[in-house]
């Protein structure tokens, strides 16, 4: 695996491979979300700032997500947690940048769940992206496998010198098609974003079954009962959106 790049000559500075690919994920969804948000009928210069807010309140989410638990559960140092080179959750982020982006559109006074609509194929590419940093870094891998495609990550966050399910990839793969039909998806659907999260929840809860998380209760983990939780949202989302259609055409 490649978790650094290159060092920036003179300061010694290291570009590991995961915040690389944070990067590309958040520039190609930023790519992504501006003529989606045109389509949603939001303004492209309240799009870039809210963008920006998302992107800060999402690193921060994820960062704060991971050196809590990782604090409260294991009494790993918080502080330690907070600037260690792995260590994001996508849950914390998404929770962070959904709380960053709705105090931006109560500022620029731009509709949240137009907003919400615009940004769900970016989420989905964003962290498809993501994912496959995680993977070059050798981080949220899964459970040991003899399958063709097991991958061991001997400088990986931990260690691990035998073959196992790169879990990473898994996720990619699965959020790339959903942002696939998400996108054929954008001009019929009455909510892109309840979409995306029934996609999200749902993949993570089947795809944690080879991860390593600790499970919590009924055999499953923390990631799996959010990801339950993620496609109950979703599925909200979508019957106040046809809710609110019905009202408009009774209207």
């Amino acid at each position: 695996m490649y978790p650094i790049l290159f060092t920036i000559p003179g300061i010694g500075w290291p570009i590991s491979s995961f915040g690389a690919m944070m990067a590309v994920g958040f520039l190609v969804g930023y790519w992504i979300s501006i003529p989606r948000m045109k389509e949603e009928g939001l303004d492209p210069e309240d799009a870039a700032n809210l963008l920006m807010v998302i992107m800060l309140g999402g690193v921060f989410g994820a960062k704060l997500y991971y050196a809590t638990s990782f604090y409260l559960i294991y009494g790993d140092p918080f502080w330690q947690s907070m600037f260690s080179r792995g260590g994001l959750v996508f849950y914390g982020g998404f929770i962070g940048g959904g709380l960053a982006g709705y105090l931006g559109c109560k500022y620029w006074n731009v509709p949240p769940i137009q907003l919400a609509n615009a940004a769900a194929i970016s989420l989905a590419v964003g962290q498809a992206i993501g994912r496959v940093g995680c993977f070059l870094v050798g981080d949220d891998y899964g459970v040991a496998s003899d399958l063709p495609w097991a991958v061991a990550f001997p400088n990986g966050l931990p260690p691990v010198h035998y073959p196992v399910h790169p879990t990473m990839l898994y996720e990619t793969l699965w959020l790339t098609l959903g942002a696939l039909y998400l996108w054929k998806r954008r001009k019929q659907s009455i909510s892109l974003m309840g979409e995306f999260l029934i996609i999200n929840g749902f993949g993570r809860t089947i795809i944690e079954h080879w991860r390593l998380n600790e499970r919590v209760a009924l055999g499953l983990s923390e990631a799996q009962f959010i990801g339950m939780g993620l496609v109950v949202f979703g599925i909200v989302l979508i019957l106040r959106a046809r809710g609110v259609q019905s009202s408009e055409q009774v209207a």
